[in-house]
Order: C-alpha cells, then structure tokens, then sequence
C-alpha cells in the first residue's frame, strides 16, 4: 500500500513521528511474524523545500510532482494549537497549493486522512463538504463555524466517510494509523498496539475540558456556570432557559453550535465529571455521590459510568 504523508511547514513533531514509527513497526512485526500483509511503502511529500517541524527539525520531503500516485494521503497537524494562529496558517501560500494538491489526489482514487488540525486542512480543500468528520475536540466550535456543510462528530477519535478518514486531537495520529492498517489486517493492527502498549479508544468526550468550550461563548458560559451550582438539583430546560433569559430553542441552538451537543447531553457530561472527581476524591458512597449529582439512586449513576466511560466504579476509586 503506497502511503503519502503531505508534510507542510510547522508540522506538529508528535504527529508526523507518530504517524511515521507506527507504520514502520507495522512492517517490522509483519516481517518478523509473517503475518501476509502487503506492507506500507511511505514517502514523505511536500509542496515546497525545505520543509521544518514546529521545533525546527528538517524534513526530508519529495515534491508532490515527482510522486506517483498513492493509495493513502495523510495530513498530520500542524502545531497551530489556537484559532489565532492555525487561520492565517490555512491561508498560507503553501498550504493553498496543498489544497489543490489533495484535490487531485483524490480525484485519482486516494483515500485521505487527517488527524488534529490536519482535519481543518482536509475540510479547507472542500472535500469534506457533505461528510462525516471529526476533529480536535477544543478547535471544535471553530470547525463547526468555518465548515458548517461538514458534519462534525467530535465526540469520536477516528470517523471514517466515504474515502475520507478523519481523527482527533493530538495522539489520535495513533488511532488513525491504526484504523488504516486495520484494513490490511485487524491482526496486525492489533499487534501494534501491544508493541506500543495501546489502548483503543472510540471518543475523545473522556479528555473534552468542558469549561475551555464554553467559555467561547457568553450565553453557553453562563449556562454551564448555572448548571454548576444547581448539580444536585433537578434540572428543567424551561427554568434553565428562563434564570437565563432566553428560549429553550435559542440555548438549544447555542450549545449545538459551540458543544456539538443538547442541553440535556451537557448536563449528563456535568453530572458524570462530578461524580468522578468525587469517588476519586471522597470517601462518600456511591449513593451519597449519586444524590450529590442529581440522580435518585447508585444504580443509574453506575449504569452511565459503565456506558459513557466504558469504567465501573471499582476502576474509579482509587486502590488504598
């Protein structure tokens, strides 16, 4: 399988390393245990020379026009980590030719993929228009609004569409590698992962710093504040949506814009960050948590552990 890895200036180091070791191991297990696999052939390419990570290490890329065609395009991040500094980024001279160089690769029949901010790079070129994606889950809200005909699902590491593949923040590079040499052969990707003692992830909700999201909008700000202080309550949409001065449709509409979810989802990913910090923190029972929280009994707020976070309560307390 041939494999392109598009390198644009100020890649994020992590991520191309990433991207690079674990398709080098997956060759080196498949060899040494002769699992059939056709292997990865990767090269590194570039629409300009040279060509230097975010820590000033240069990397050695071939021109896009001296490359045959690859089954596979990666877009590693690039380490612009805020909306200040990854937008003119996006309008770099180098990453609009990057744009045309994706489009072309995918009219020959490559499958793209992105991970981090390589996800903005892939829905700059408008070949994510009308898919799935994801993205890094704090550049979320950004997405939403610079891509509104994309249908983001940040709550997930790795979202496959069509001949589009995206994943992530930062270490989901790992998780999409992963997913793609799943595809040559779930045995060996499964390998991989034990030679760098990984563990499958499907969301990034368990890593998500709720506050850093709402603070990017007053409205969303002053909700996730009031829910906050009335935890332990129950919870109406309509007395919410009136302590706050506005319409149920209008709060409904402003957390799907900045969180990618409803109010109600919101509220349960509030409950569960509480009760977590508290059976890590507290001696309290799990029926004393669950009343502080917002639910009648142990058994609900066992059952949305177990569901949302794939954890129990005994994994959630801490060993003594």
């Amino acid at each position: 399988m041939k494999i392109s890895v598009l390198v644009l200036e100020g890649v994020f180091d992590t991520g191309l390393a990433t991207v690079l070791d674990a398709l080098a191991m997956a060759n080196r297990l498949a060899q040494w245990t002769g699992i059939s696999t056709p292997g990865f052939e990767v090269t590194l390419v570039g629409v300009r020379s040279p060509v230097h990570t975010a820590l000033g290490l240069q990397v050695p890329v071939r021109m896009i026009a001296d490359t045959t065609n690859p089954d596979c395009v990666i877009v590693p991040a690039l380490a612009d980590m805020t909306a200040e500094t990854l937008l003119p980024a996006l309008g770099r001279a180098d990453v609009i030719d990057a744009l045309g160089a994706l489009r072309t690769w995918h009219g020959t029949g490559a499958r793209l993929a992105a991970a981090c901010t390589g996800t903005f790079v892939l829905a700059e070129s408008g070949l994510l228009a009308g898919s799935e994606a994801t993205t890094t889950w704090w550049l979320s809200p950004l997405f939403r609004q610079r891509y509104p005909d994309v249908q983001l699902n940040a709550h997930r590491i790795v979202v496959p569409s069509g001949a589009m593949v995206t994943a992530g923040a930062a270490l989901s590079h790992l998780d999409l590698v992963l997913w793609l040499i799943r595809g040559n052969s779930p045995e060996l990707a499964g390998l991989v992962a034990k030679y760098l003692v990984f563990d499958a992830r499907l969301s990034q909700s368990g890593y998500v710093i709720s506050d850093h999201l709402a603070h990017s909008d007053p409205l969303v700000e002053r909700f996730d504040r009031l829910v906050r202080e009335r935890l332990h309550e129950t919870i109406t949409l309509d007395s919410v949506a009136e302590a706050l001065g506005t319409s149920k449709r209008t709060l409904s509409r402003r957390l799907g814009d900045v969180l990618g979810k409803t109010p109600v989802e919101f509220i349960q990913d509030l409950r569960i960050e509480r009760a977590v910090h508290l059976l890590m923190t507290s001696k309290f029972s799990v029926e004393q948590i669950a009343e502080q929280v917002g639910y009648g009994d142990g058994v609900t707020l066992r059952t949305l552990l177990r569901r949302r976070l794939g954890k129990g309560i005994r994994e959630l307390r801490p060993r003594e």
